[in-house]
């Protein structure tokens, strides 16, 4: 990690730091990057059906989760009542990005008032997104859809959120929502460089207010090797949180009708993984 002093919103629990990934760690990951085989997946399923006369409907983009996996069609961790069955026990953090969460987790036990950390709060949760153009064949040329955005929502994750970025930079809105029918306001907004570190968490950033990723920068930066299907990826971003871990559940251990849900998901991810491959069998 590079020692630049953070950029720190004290009494509204936001860090930014930018330039925090040093050259060597970033390598390091985006190599990693490169073994891992991210999938599309369905944001709804048999036992978790669409709402009434809607279709399902894929994700806008491929992602891959370390720690443990919230599959779309288990409906994400919700608390108080959306706890169990929601994630799957997932594979471990590489050493770089152990190192990393090491020192992210103390300077938020530094900087945070304590009664925003839980007591046994750990950034054991990562979803890495893939930012960028789905590619897709009409009459022999390739067309672009730019997916490269998030609408507003909430990491319903206990305790703060810490996010790295790299690639393109991606304008990062806190928004107070003013449902479907209106637009929201923009509380704060920042671009997220590459190599940043952007942290946030208490009653406004967590409980308050929504966030969404507005936009992602296109000047021409594309990751090559990312194993991402029909896809043309220009940003990429790991988001920490934190299940509690009694919440964690082994795949074998879902009920059988989750297990059938996801089955699919579990099954094309054993082709390229170890872990995967044994939580089958």
């Amino acid at each position: 990690m590079n020692t630049i002093r953070p950029r720190i919103h004290e009494k509204l629990n936001l860090i930014y730091q930018k330039d925090y990934v040093s050259a060597s760690d970033k390598k390091n990951i985006l190599d990693y990057l490169t073994t891992l085989h991210p999938i599309w997946e369905n944001r709804f399923s048999e036992s978790n059906p669409p709402p009434d006369g809607e279709p399902n409907r894929s994700l806008l983009r491929p992602v891959y989760w370390l720690g443990n996996w919230q599959f779309a069609c288990l409906d994400y961790y919700h608390p108080p009542k959306g706890i169990h069955n929601r994630c799957v026990q997932a594979e471990k953090y590489p050493p770089v990005l152990q190192k990393i969460i090491a020192d992210v987790e103390k300077m938020v036990r530094d900087k945070f008032s304590d009664k925003d950390i839980p007591s046994d709060w750990h950034l054991n949760t990562c979803l890495i997104n893939y930012y960028g153009d789905k590619l897709e064949a009409e009459n022999g040329i390739v067309k672009k859809t730019d997916m490269a955005r998030v609408g507003e929502h909430k990491d319903f994750e206990p305790g703060p959120v810490a996010s790295i970025s790299f690639g393109e930079k991606a304008m990062f809105q806190f928004v107070k929502s003013a449902g479907k029918s209106q637009k929201s306001d923009v509380v704060l907004q920042q671009w997220l460089d590459d190599s940043s570190l952007q942290i946030f968490g208490g009653d406004k950033f967590k409980k308050q207010l929504f966030h969404r990723v507005q936009r992602v920068e296109s000047k021409g930066l594309i990751f090559k090797n990312m194993n991402t299907t029909q896809f043309e990826t220009r940003r990429i971003n790991f988001t920490f949180r934190y299940v509690p871990r009694d919440h964690i559940q082994a795949y074998f251990r879902l009920p059988e009708n989750l297990r059938t849900d996801i089955r699919s998901y579990v099954t094309q991810l054993s082709t390229k993984s170890k872990f995967w491959k044994e939580q089958l069998t």
